[in-house]
């Protein structure tokens, strides 16, 4: 028997550190490291030690024989990567493969002083850099984030049906109330508190803001009532104290949308599950209410180019392949993507298609019974049509130019990071320049996550990154060139209190914890999340808060 790598992978390889006998591919040290989906498993190497399985932060590393119908494809899927590979000769030896030369990447001075760094942002990018710092280090860690809440996209950003990726989130809480940890959330820098005041209250600050805005689409009537993007989408459903209950309309009986990434599958997914299956989710009241009264029966998934180049990993597609009554169909319209579809190899994404029902929709006709998802490869969106809201998306493909009546356009084509106030700002790339994570022209700033590379990578993407930037941090620390704090350590926090009239600390933030689990239990859900800022607040401080009704 021999462990395989299923969907849920965050490929922040903690899986790799603790094999014993290196079968889990790539590493970190590798060339294709985090240019590949997921990480996999050598079936010819694996000896069955469940190591990978108990460390796997997401729970995605399971035995081949106990995988469940629907991810028995992961043990052929991990088993393809390997095929043709030989394994490095090792000469004489117990060890199968060849290893790489250890490496010592945070040997700091025995005299290293300890240094105040303070990570503004509570996602896996802030996160993993706050972790790096507490275990290689003796830093004091000061985490700062504007919502009174942490989490960043764990909690706002992953859909609410894949709750073994939401796990990660555990691991990142037990640095929350760290001994050498100092939270203060509902603080937002550029507002509350400028990014020089933060400077001055520590040697380091590291920016972990992420990339919250959407891209644009480009086309006249993209600004329609009906037209949103996904990032609003994505949070509304999350129960994001930032978007009104009341953003979505799900009144029309299709919704087209354009980008085919893995965010697009997930609001596609999402519109057309069985509201009975999320009812099990931590996904807000009102998006479930929304959902359950919803008259969406078809999505059309929009892509600009052909399957073959599709944005979407292999293991959402499989998934989506295996939603429980929705069927999944692939428009025919252009005689390219049949052709694409059939001479692909059955482990390319393309490839993964042959078994998809194809047809040439007639987009003219009302969607019929039943749901289901159609993936439009080669088409564009050209023109929102409609007067006071959406009324159809003008499309590009086949002969030419055609209408797809819809009530709702979502925009899934990535984020965009924005401007943070007091650091420089790349228009173009929507990121902060920085040289190795190290702000340019600002000593002891640096930046990590969407926010230094752009918004490309997962939730396991982030720890290198994040191990780049601390890199060149402690490097700066030991060069001496990191500005000296000259407030006392405490001082910190009077400021953030005389700024912010509700700032939540670590204490505050298990209440909430506590009270939105409690929220859940009565209904058999993980956690019913608090969906505005007030009630955020108010549950930290152990007060009332209104059970759903």
């Amino acid at each position: 028997m021999t462990y395989a790598i299923t969907q849920t992978c965050c490929s922040d390889a903690t899986c790799v550190a603790v094999c014993p006998v290196n079968c889990i591919h790539p590493t970190p040290q590798e060339r294709a490291f985090g240019s590949t989906e997921m990480l996999y498993v050598d079936p010819k190497s694996c000896i069955d030690c469940g190591a990978c399985a108990d460390a796997c932060p997401v729970d995605a590393i399971f035995p081949v024989d106990s995988l469940p119908a629907v991810q028995a494809g992961y043990a052929a899927i991990n088993e393809a990567y390997f095929a043709g590979q030989e394994p490095d000769p090792v000469g004489t030896g117990p060890n199968f493969h060849h290893w790489s030369a250890p490496s010592f990447e945070r040997s700091l001075p025995s005299d290293f002083a300890p240094i105040r760094v303070a990570v503004v942002g509570t996602g896996p990018a802030g996160m993993y850099a706050a972790e790096d710092l507490l275990l290689h280090t003796n830093a004091e860690v000061t985490l700062v984030d504007r919502l009174p809440v942490a989490g960043g996209l764990v909690r706002y950003g992953v859909a609410p049906d894949h709750p073994a990726t939401k796990k990660v989130g555990d691991t990142f809480a037990r640095f929350h109330d760290h001994p050498r940890v100092r939270m203060h959330l509902g603080v937002e820098i550029g507002k509350d508190i400028t990014a020089q005041e933060l400077a001055a209250h520590h040697d380091a600050v590291v920016y972990a803001v992420g990339a919250s805005t959407d891209r644009r689409i480009g086309v006249p009537g993209e600004e329609l009532p009906g037209s949103i993007s996904a990032t609003s989408f994505v949070a509304w459903y999350n129960a994001h104290p930032e978007v009104a209950p009341d953003a979505v309309d799900l009144s029309s009986e299709r919704v087209v949308v354009v980008g085919n990434g893995n965010v697009a599958l997930d609001v596609a997914r999402i519109l057309v599950a069985d509201p009975s299956a999320l009812a099990g989710t931590d996904i807000a009241d009102h998006a479930l209410a929304a959902l359950r009264a919803s008259k969406v029966r078809e999505v059309a998934l929009l892509g600009r180019r052909g399957p073959e180049h599709a944005a979407y990993s292999a293991s959402e597609l499989l998934a989506l392949k295996h939603l429980p009554g929705v069927e999944l169909v692939v428009d025919d319209h252009d005689p390219r993507t049949g052709a694409t579809i059939d001479g692909a190899a059955p482990d390319e994404k393309a490839g993964l298609l042959r078994d998809v029902t194809r047809e040439t929709v007639d987009w003219s006709r009302t969607p019929g019974p039943g749901r289901r998802i159609v993936l439009r490869f080669h088409s564009a969106p050209v023109q929102v049509l409609g007067d006071d809201a959406v009324r159809a998306v003008r499309v590009t493909g086949g002969k030419g130019e055609l209408d797809i009546p819809a009530g709702t356009l979502l925009r899934a084509v990535g984020y965009r990071g924005a401007p943070v106030a007091g650091l420089p700002f790349d228009e173009a790339t929507g990121t902060v320049p920085h040289e190795g994570g190290r702000v340019t022209g600002m000593p002891g700033t640096y930046v990590v996550g969407w926010i230094k590379r752009g918004p490309s990578g997962g939730i396991g993407a982030n720890r290198a990154c994040a191990a780049e930037t601390i890199g060149t941090l402690l490097d700066d620390a030991v060069a001496g060139a990191l500005p000296a704090p000259s407030p006392a350590p405490k001082a910190f926090l009077r400021l953030a209190r005389s700024r912010s009239r509700h700032v939540v600390d670590a204490k505050g933030l298990a209440a909430i914890d506590r009270a939105e689990i409690a929220r859940g239990r009565d209904g058999g859900r993980p956690r019913v999340k608090f969906g505005t800022v007030p009630e955020l607040i108010a549950a930290a401080k152990g007060g009332r808060w209104k059970l759903p009704g």
